[in-house]
């Protein structure tokens, strides 16, 4: 059971719910004071050590009948309310069917259905090794019940119907083989589905350094539909378990700290100049972040997910300032502070109101000096997100200048491509040579990707 409450938290981060090493363990113990046999007992015990926030019931309540419910519902035996004579014709029609649709019908009528192995090979055969959510999870079933021969089953039980009666069936028996043969067949649905679940949540469990995702996430933000938009929402819990997962690892093993060649000297000078005490230098891995964000109505799919993502991490970072602007600057840190990462990003992006014509970054970024420049010091890391453009406005690179040298670091997120600088009204390549960096972020692949290296301080 310890294993498998082991794979239950690795699907429940998988799927976007924060669950620490402490919480794990305070579910390892609960389960061994209250033990398995109660299941109600058993789910609640998980459900209290392991779910934090609300919205993360949801995943807890769909995964946990995979991992720790039967294969599903049980199937029914027809056989046992038909006379010896009337089984016999039973089998006989049976018989007379081929392939799979006899082996489905031979499910549906003596209570027997597939193994577990049987149901693992046939939602591999359909897909299931790649779909990566709900709705490719849906498509794969569909998929696994058309093998199996659902998608005739109503003809063939016509068929049967026809054969039985011209067996000399009695209509009453028929009745009753109709009644557990429709049962059956929903059941084996479910069977189906949970086996489908199981197997994705297994596999998106299995690979926790993806950060790519589904090709959904592949797609460039400003070609994605509205309901594509709202998928890539939802992707965007599980990419912040993962992000929140490598900061974590990689501040545990900066603990230790780089070697200090000079401290050491130093702090041994009091023998002579001969090393005894080695000197560690610890390297601070939480950055303190200048977000500036474009909200142009070109700009406002990458700015929205820029900014989930960010709020969402916000206990990685040591401290955070948020600037939006599209024809001048305001600072939307407190509005980002005081709500859930939905509802935070809405109001920023309503207040701001869009436009295609509007954008102007230099007289942005003269507002930001006047108004904010103390934001900046020399722990903080600048990150600019928008597409360099500026109406052919002034770009006022010098006040970028200044902003790289007061900062630690200037990083920029662009979502064109850089065949596209410089083309228009673009002042991306007068941008570029004043950054410590700068990442395409087209998708939300890529978005993820620079966000995981902002945070590694890369």
């Amino acid at each position: 059971m310890d294993d498998r409450i082991v794979e239950f938290v690795r699907g429940l981060r998988a799927a976007g719910v924060r669950v620490s090493l402490a919480e794990s363990v305070d579910a390892m113990n609960a389960v061994e004071a209250l033990g398995i046999a109660e299941k109600n007992t058993f789910r609640e015990s998980l459900r209290a050590t392991l779910v934090k926030e609300s919205d993360d019931f949801a995943a807890f309540d769909e995964l946990f009948p995979l991992y720790f419910g039967s294969s599903g519902p049980v199937l029914q035996s027809a056989l046992e309310d038909l006379s010896g004579d009337e089984q016999e014709m039973l089998q006989a029609a049976l018989a007379a069917m081929s392939g799979r649709l006899q082996q489905l019908m031979d499910w549906l009528t003596s209570g027997e259905g597939p193994t577990k192995e049987e149901l693992e090979e046939l939602a591999r055969r359909s897909g299931a090794d790649w779909a990566d959510n709900q709705r490719e999870g849906h498509w794969v079933t569909r998929r696994m019940l058309q093998q199996m021969g659902f998608a005739h089953l109503e003809e063939q039980i016509q068929q049967l119907v026809q054969k039985l009666q011209e067996m000399g069936m009695s209509q009453e028996a028929i009745e009753k083989l109709l009644g557990v043969v429709e049962a059956n067949r929903e059941a084996l649905a479910e069977q189906a589905a949970r086996q489908v679940g199981l197997q994705i949540a297994q596999q998106r469990a299995n690979r926790p350094d993806d950060l790519h995702g589904s090709d959904l996430m592949n797609k460039p933000f400003n070609t994605l539909t509205e309901e594509e938009a709202n998928l890539l929402r939802k992707e965007v819990q599980r990419l912040v378990t993962q992000l929140r997962s490598r900061a974590a690892l990689r501040r545990k093993r900066g603990a230790k700290g780089k070697f200090d060649s000079k401290g050491t000297i130093r702090a041994n000078q009091r023998y002579g100049g001969v090393p005894l005490e080695l000197k560690f230098k610890k390297k601070k891995l939480k950055p303190s972040l200048a977000l500036i964000c474009d909200v142009s109505t070109s700009m406002r799919p990458v700015a929205e997910f820029m900014l989930r993502l960010v709020y969402e991490l916000q206990d990685q970072v040591a401290k955070t300032r948020s600037f939006a602007f599209n024809s001048d600057m305001q600072e939307i840190s407190v509005t980002l502070s005081g709500n859930r990462a939905a509802e935070a990003v809405t109001a920023v992006l309503y207040n701001i109101p869009p436009g295609y014509y509007a954008t102007d970054l230099g007289n942005s970024l003269n507002t930001f000096f006047k108004e904010w420049l103390s934001a900046v010091d020399g722990r903080s890391t600048v990150v600019i997100v928008g597409d360099g453009r500026n109406n052919y406005n002034s770009p006022r690179t010098d006040l970028i200048k200044t902003l790289q040298r007061r900062a630690k670091r200037l990083i920029w997120f662009n979502p064109e491509h850089q065949r596209q600088w410089g083309t228009g009204d673009s002042d991306m390549f007068e941008y570029a040579p004043l950054c410590d960096a700068v990442y395409v972020v087209r998708n939300l692949a890529q978005l993820a990707t620079a966000v995981d290296k902002l945070m590694a301080g890369g």
